[in-house]
């Protein structure tokens, strides 16, 4: 029995090993056109553009690991079928569902590391996302050009002349502060300070301010003046995993997302008696139908799981996954285990 159990394994990792690489290449694609529309905003060299892609791989992985599993089983009972290994089984007195049982715990070992993906690597994956990307649109921000029109810098709109390293020269900023107040500055040089643990700043030195308010116009001369970057930053507060789903009660929207998480993680277990039911076939009377069994399961199940995230309860899904088990078992007695 353990040289079977081995056997059979070893056909689903090689068969599963050519269906996961092409399809994790088809969603890795997907979200790297994401990425692409990011840099229409930021900046990325190519190590961000890795650590950015490295955020979306438990995403990517979540995604993929179910139908590629799905497609696996089916292909491997098919091919097995078809080169009348799966009746040498049989004649040796080993039934469809001791077979099936030995992929029983495969399916268990793919569900738990859906699991784990779902419930803690994505939503840590998802913070780090969202604080790299704050950082790089605040740091796009300050990324002020000599000799362009129509900058801003917080409120202010600004031109500078010309750029020597990290310094600016012939500075102009203009405040439109409402209808009835305006400001201008006018500076021979200036600088950014951007630093992390204070908001950003402008450095100007050496130049005049002109305020018009209610008719009045008032001169200053300074020698340094500091404008500082006050838009929000939108900054992300990290959240343990704990605290992230304790919200579940007081949050639908994340409620809903957990029931998401939970039944696609079941799909492994929930699929696999409905595949065998149809890909355990004897090849002289029955035909290959794997695909359409493939397309057909997975379709459902994701139908299913979009449901339970827009419409869901915690009722229905235990509903669902009662009944996909119910209807996979009754499937593969009547299909599978009555004549095999």
């Amino acid at each position: 029995m353990g040289r079977i159990k081995n056997y059979l394994s070893s056909n689903f990792t090689k068969t599963f090993s050519v269906i996961f690489l092409p399809f994790f290449a088809i969603v890795s694609l997907v979200y790297f056109i994401r990425i692409s529309v990011l840099t229409a905003q930021i900046q990325l060299n190519f190590l961000e553009l890795f650590e950015l892609y490295g955020y979306f791989l438990p995403s990517i992985l979540f995604y993929t690991l179910p139908i590629s599993f799905i497609t696996a089983i089916a292909l491997v009972l098919v091919r097995l079928s078809q080169d009348n290994e799966l009746n040498a089984l049989y004649a040796l007195g080993i039934s469809s569902s001791n077979i099936i049982k030995k992929y029983l715990l495969l399916a268990m070992l793919f569900s738990i590391l859906l699991f784990s993906i779902s419930f803690f690597a994505m939503p840590m994956t998802k913070q780090m996302y969202n604080a790299f990307r704050v950082q790089k649109l605040s740091e796009a921000k300050l990324n002020i050009n000599a000799a362009s029109l129509g900058q801003k810098f917080d409120d202010y709109y600004l031109y500078i002349g010309k750029q020597i390293d990290d310094e600016f020269h012939d500075i102009v900023i203009y405040n439109p502060n409402g209808q009835t107040e305006e400001k201008i500055f006018i500076s021979k040089s200036g600088q950014i300070l951007n630093d992390p643990n204070e908001q950003a700043s402008f450095i100007l030195k050496d130049g005049y301010g002109y305020t018009y308010y209610k008719n009045n116009l008032q001169q200053f001369k300074f020698q340094t003046l500091r404008a500082y970057d006050t838009s929000s930053r939108g900054e992300i507060d990290f959240e343990s995993i704990l605290h992230y789903w304790s919200q579940i009660k007081s949050d639908d929207s994340i409620m809903k997302r957990a029931l998401f998480f939970i039944f696609v993680s079941f799909i492994p277990l929930l699929s696999l008696y409905s595949v065998a039911a149809f890909t355990m076939i004897n090849p002289r009377y029955q035909s290959n139908r794997s695909f359409i069994v493939i397309f057909a399961i997975s379709l459902i199940s994701y139908a299913f799981a979009s449901f339970l995230e827009i419409y869901g309860n915690i009722y229905w899904l235990l509903g669902g996954i009662l009944l996909f088990l119910a209807i996979g078992w009754r499937l593969f007695d009547k299909l599978a285990a009555r004549h095999f």
